[in-house]
């Protein structure tokens, strides 16, 4: 059975870091594309950012960039999301999950496996 589960949210003050970590289990998934999605309160489900199989391309949303950093460890199975800067808009449940296909990443009907999500709450 396939398992994503999320860690590494919290509550932090503006300006912060946190780092989020997805754990894959039941298959590999050194061969897919795997990233981040955000949902707030009352929104969409948002892409935050991807990376595809060996690392070889990253992709950030706009409100990411220059902030997040995501990065991947094939051997743990396991994908990270290192938010710095962070804001109050940041504030959402974070969401990881495996792509069908690197290109079409940022479609959430794209992602085959999803976990439950993590929390990530951003005083002002």
């Amino acid at each position: 059975q396939v398992q994503l589960v999320e860690s590494g949210g919290g509550m932090v003050q503006a300006g912060g870091s946190l780092r989020l970590s997805c754990l894959a289990s039941g298959r590999i998934f050194s061969d897919r594309a795997m990233g981040w999605f955000r949902q707030a309160p009352g929104l969409e489900r948002e892409f935050v950012a991807s990376i595809s199989r060996s690392s070889f391309s990253r992709d950030y949303a706009d409100s990411a960039k220059g902030r997040f950093i995501i990065s991947r460890d094939d051997v743990k199975n396991t994908v990270f999301l290192q938010m710095n800067s962070l804001k109050p808009e940041d504030t959402a449940v974070y969401y990881c999950s495996v792509g069908k296909s690197w290109r079409n990443y940022r479609n959430r009907d794209e992602s085959d496996y999803w976990g439950r999500g993590t929390q990530v709450t951003v005083s002002s």
